[in-house]
């Protein structure tokens, strides 16, 4: 179906399936309880979660296929987070265009950054996408103020001319970005015994979005293209040496994942039109590194579930604070609950980044295909387990 194969099918209806149903897959604690806390399904983590899935699809079609680590994909995000924004003051409100030239934006960006850094591979390339990068910080920040708001960054205002919208404002407010009336920031809460579920409509967008991305590169994953990635990853030399020249294909994957990277831009400034010269550090580019490596390099939904997993950590795991913990281990003799509570808080609320290094440190050396290999040990465990007592039984049975 769709050019996929059966495997690849379920594949894809299950990535779907998670994002359609994500209000409730992440409310599973009821509103008042005490482990409400750890639920993710508000609108504004939502959006990241599918965005940074975009983000990091992208970033894998490149690091995953060809093995060229890039620590400069953030400048394509925040390029396309530029382009979406400027087109939302100057174009209309409507998030369409606004997007599309994002992914374009961020493409030829990709084009010029590709040609040159591509001249050269391994730890030279990965330091010339990060020089690059952090050039582009460097202009958005200081030298190209008027453009990008330097550090206070560019929004949308009230007198922005939006020439096809006919109108500089609406009821006196900046007009918040919408699809066809229909504005990002709506939402519809659902109150069902003691549940709160919100449907919101910016999240749906970035989720077909992500579900659009996720297919195409499945297929790019699964096409002659893709095996050709794979094989200049496997030996770049061997393969120049039949003759084929190697650079075309890897300047066009790199500008594929520079164009999933200006459609994340893109889509984080439809959901909140603002872009900052934040986007474009080099941390941001680590981020997304930290997110394939996670969830799995090279695999189809790996990337996907490291950037949900870090986000996670990063908006949920943060929140919990020594009052927290207290709460938890109340029940606990006081000695012991304040020894408890000093031994664990260095590991949450601000101190989760050691957590989520520990985590990955613990991934890189007992699971270096990521949380996909550890999935995939937890489903042959279990297959054997479902094996053992047919085979058992099987050896009862003679033989006729």
């Amino acid at each position: 179906m769709f050019g996929l194969s059966a495997k690849d099918t379920r594949l894809f209806f299950i990535v779907t399936g998670l994002v359609a149903f994500a209000p409730f897959l992440m409310n599973p604690f009821p509103t008042g309880s005490a482990m409400a806390q750890f639920n993710a399904g508000y609108p504004d983590l939502m959006q990241r979660f599918v965005i940074f899935g975009i983000f990091a699809i992208g970033f894998n079609l490149l690091f995953g296929l060809t093995g060229y680590l890039s620590f400069g994909h953030a400048a394509f995000l925040g390029a396309g987070s530029y382009a979406a924004v400027w087109m939302l003051k100057l174009l209309t409100i409507n998030v369409i265009p606004a997007i599309l030239i994002s992914t374009v934006v961020a493409g030829a960006f990709a084009l010029l950054i590709g040609f040159i850094s591509l001249r050269r591979s391994g730890i030279y390339f990965s330091i010339l996408t990060l020089a690059f990068a952090q050039m582009a910080f460097a202009l958005a920040a200081s030298v190209l103020t008027p453009i990008t708001g330097g550090e206070t960054g560019l929004q949308t205002a009230l007198n922005d001319p939006r020439i096809l919208d006919g109108i500089a404002s609406s009821g006196g407010n900046i007009p918040a970005p919408a699809l066809f009336g229909l504005e990002m920031r709506n939402s519809y809460v659902w109150n069902v015994s003691g549940w709160t579920f919100t449907f919101n409509a910016g999240y749906y967008l970035a989720g077909a979005f992500m579900i659009v991305a996720f297919y195409l590169s499945m297929r790019i994953f699964r096409s002659p293209f893709g095996l050709m990635l794979q094989a200049i990853k496997t030996n770049q030399t061997r393969l120049n040496y039949t003759g084929l020249n190697s650079r075309p294909y890897t300047l066009a994957v790199f500008v594929i994942s520079g164009m999933y990277a200006g459609l994340a831009g893109g889509l984080m400034a439809s959901m909140d039109p603002l872009a900052g010269a934040e986007r474009m550090q080099w941390t941001a580019s680590g981020e997304v590194v930290l997110m394939t490596i996670l969830g799995g390099a090279g695999t189809l939904i790996g990337p996907v579930l490291g950037a949900g997993f870090i986000k996670y950590f990063e908006n949920i795991f943060s929140k919990i604070n020594s009052n927290v913990l207290h709460e938890w281990f109340a029940f606990m003799p006081d000695g012991m609950e304040d020894f408890i509570v000093t031994i664990l808080y260095p590991f949450v609320g601000k101190g989760w980044h050691l957590t989520l290094g520990i985590m990955f440190m613990m991934v890189v050396i007992f699971l270096p295909g990521g949380l996909v290999e550890g999935g995939q040990r937890i489903a042959n465990l279990f297959r054997r387990k479902k094996s053992q007592p047919s085979e058992a039984d099987g050896a009862k049975t003679p033989a006729e």
